[in-house]
């Protein structure tokens, strides 16, 4: 049994037209579903994100009082200068290097006070020092300026040797064990909220 022409040829239109509609729905269902599968990638990294967000605000308040207990240390510990201002801050730093200087048996030449730098929320006071003493006063001066409480940095420390005195007699210089020495004091004050 032949096929008629005019079935065959139903049959090829019918099966073009499948054809034809297929292509045509790829050429507009494959970018839908491609742009739903990118969007959906997209809600899955934001979902993702937003939920290590709501973890981090979740632990907010724990790292708040953390935060706040430490400033609390902070403060116990007295590292900063407590005066009201800068030059009472300043005057009560030098009275101090100088009774440090003269309890260790020293002799303060002078002392400076450098004008206030502010950084950051804190005043850097400055006192400039000059002063003469052996090796044992500037062993004994340095480590009770470094251990004070507040806290007191040396800074630019210049260290030299006395001129011996010329012996009369013998008309000889004898060494001096003697030191000048030079050096910045730093000590730090919150500026007030």
């Amino acid at each position: 049994m032949e096929i008629p022409k005019f079935q065959t040829q139903r049959w090829l239109a019918v099966g073009l037209l499948i054809i034809v509609l297929l292509v045509a729905g790829m050429l507009l269902v494959a970018p839908v579903v491609s742009k739903g599968l990118a969007l959906n990638e997209a809600k899955n990294t934001l979902v993702f994100r937003l939920q290590q967000y709501e973890r981090i605000l979740a632990k907010k308040d724990s790292v708040i009082a953390g935060i706040d207990n430490i400033k609390g240390q902070h403060d116990e510990q007295g590292y900063f200068n407590s005066q009201e201002t800068d030059a009472l801050a300043s005057a009560d730093m030098q009275n101090f290097i100088k009774k440090t200087i003269v309890d260790a048996g020293g002799q303060l030449s002078s002392t400076q006070a450098i004008p206030v730098s502010v950084k950051d929320g804190f005043s850097r006071i400055t006192v400039r020092v000059r002063m003469t003493g052996n090796s044992e006063v500037l062993r004994a001066v340095l480590y009770k300026i470094e251990t004070s409480t507040p806290l007191i940095i040396i800074d630019q420390i210049d260290i030299r040797p006395m001129r011996g005195k010329r012996n009369m007699t013998t008309h000889k210089i004898e060494p001096s064990n003697d030191l000048n020495v030079n050096f910045q004091a730093v000590s730090f004050m919150r500026k007030p909220a």
